[in-house]
């Protein structure tokens, strides 16, 4: 060791120069990506401020907003790549419809290919895209919906139950629901989508790998055995795998004419009849290729949908005026003790409970950035031309606030049939996206919440211990109530519902 070092005492000096030129041009690039829009005028070398961004996301994102505010945008360096955060609704609209092979393709998360995989809806665009989405199509007919309705319900009653039980045992001290409402919807997003393809045993693995693949989202890219990066990618892998054989035992019993029974059957169907039907080959996905799209279906609906959930109990205690509205709404139309679903015809009755989960969406959007990647330079506006390689943050979240009539208050009204701003001001409701990447399944996540508002109001009393920064967000990966959303539970019915899903 001792001979090496001082092999390598001569050449000291080129090496410190060649190291003080390599972080010198690397400070230039940024200057001369940066130029004269804000951001920081100096960053770390390769890191940038990857530290700031992974230990206070929240307060990471909210400096990048305020410098957004002159221009409506700003810029920032993050491992090695040059960032760009858009807060103009305009602007982000022009990213969205941009999807193609010379401007910008939706990458999901800023090292997203390397962590998904490369078969993944969110990175196809063109005709294949649209060929894929039309293929997609029949899973979320009203027929189909209604199915998943059903299912939706009974898992939701049943974690209602054990949260009661749970806050019962506590002895007064309220229970954080963040991650008894994640657990929530993986049951759900599983039995939604692949349903009776899963036994008890993989259910158990898909739930611990979904949690390595959640933990890696908002650690540092650093794919190597022991980090959670890896850990997280390597989940990911199991959980296509799993979700193929899925696809596999779907197409299978659709072959032999069963009636569907979750997501993934209502799409193999619709695949086995236009192979019955049609005279030449036609080109549809893999098994494999399925399991990735099931990922991204996943990866959608959960963490978006647990972090819905959590906003709408923090609201509706905060507004108990709301509160009052929607249990007058549900309880004229359904009654826990009738031991019946909600309908699909019920559920288009409450109109106000659906503007609460609107207004709930539209005030904490849960997927509050859309990254995109700059496939070639791209001018953004007359002054500024983005540079290839950006990676672009159009921000769902601002434009939430942007239009609107007192954007800042929580006001489900704004979406009644007299005021309609959701028609108005279309072109900031952007929680769903837009351009050819929208969310395919919107309907059904706003089912999901409508009727989790529905039956959590009308089965259960609840109040929500507060603090001072209870309602403050916290990335975990979406936006959720800093403390957890911690409630204390009681039963509203004198029974609950008897609902199965035998």
């Amino acid at each position: 060791m001792t001979s090496f070092l001082s092999f390598l005492a001569p050449f000291t000096p080129f090496l410190a120069t060649l190291l003080l030129l390599i972080l010198l041009l690397e400070q230039i690039s940024y200057l001369r990506k940066k130029r004269n829009v804000p951001g920081p005028n100096m960053v770390l070398p390769f890191l940038g401020n990857a530290i700031s961004l992974v230990r206070e996301p929240t307060n990471f994102w909210e400096i990048q907003a305020d410098l957004a505010s002159s221009l409506g945008f700003s810029v920032n360096y993050i491992i090695g790549r040059f960032i760009l955060f858009i807060r103009n609704t305009e602007l982000s609209h022009l990213i969205f419809a941009n999807v193609r092979p010379d401007a910008f393709l939706l990458v999901g998360h800023p090292f997203g290919k390397k962590l998904f995989g490369e078969h993944n809806l969110i990175y196809m665009f063109g005709q294949d895209h649209k060929d894929l989405r039309r293929q997609i199509a029949p899973n979320f007919t009203p027929r189909a919906l209604s199915t998943y309705t059903a299912l939706q319900q009974i898992i939701i009653l049943q974690h209602l139950k054990s949260w009661e039980r749970l806050s019962s045992e506590s002895r007064g001290k309220p229970i954080p629901l963040r991650l008894l409402a994640r657990d929530m919807n993986l049951e759900t997003s599983q039995t939604v989508f692949v349903g009776r393809y899963l036994s008890n045993e993989a259910r158990a693995q898909f739930k611990d790998d979904y949690n390595l693949f959640n933990t890696g989202l908002m650690k540092l890219p650093f794919d190597l055995p022991g980090f959670a990066f890896r850990n997280a990618r390597l989940a990911v892998e199991r959980l296509v795998e799993t979700l193929s054989d899925c696809a596999a035992q779907s197409k299978k019993r659709m072959f032999q004419g069963d009636e569907p029974s979750c997501l993934i059957d209502f799409w193999m169907q619709e695949t086995v009849k236009e192979i019955a039907e049609s005279k030449t080959a036609l080109h549809h996905p893999s098994d494999d290729d399925i399991g990735s799209y099931l990922f991204d279906f996943l990866f959608a609906a959960q963490d978006a949908s647990t972090s819905s959930l959590l906003w709408a109990v923090s609201v509706l205690d905060s507004h108990p005026d709301v509160l009052q509205k929607v249990r007058e709404e549900v309880s004229g139309i359904w009654s826990p003790e009738s031991d019946a679903l909600i309908s699909a015809e019920q559920l288009r009755e409450m109109k106000y409970t659906q503007a609460v989960a609107r207004e709930v969406i539209r005030y904490r959007p849960p997927a509050t950035l859309v990254p995109h990647i700059a496939m070639k330079d791209f001018p953004l506006t007359e002054s500024y031309t983005i540079p290839k390689g950006t990676i672009v943050f159009p921000s769902v979240y601002e434009s939430s606030f942007q239009g609107f009539t007192e954007a800042d208050r929580f006001d489900p009204d704004r979406f009644s049939e007299d005021r309609q701003e959701e028609v108005i001001f279309k072109r900031n409701y952007l929680a769903f996206g837009a351009g050819p990447h929208q969310c395919v399944g919107q309907r059904y996540a706003l089912n999901h919440l409508v009727l989790f508002i529905a039956m959590f109001v009308t089965v259960l009393d609840f109040k929500r211990h507060r603090t001072d920064d209870c309602d403050e967000i916290m990335y975990c990966p979406t936006i959720c109530p800093k403390d957890g959303c911690s409630v204390s539970l009681s039963r509203r019915c004198p029974r609950y519902p008897n609902l199965s899903l035998n």
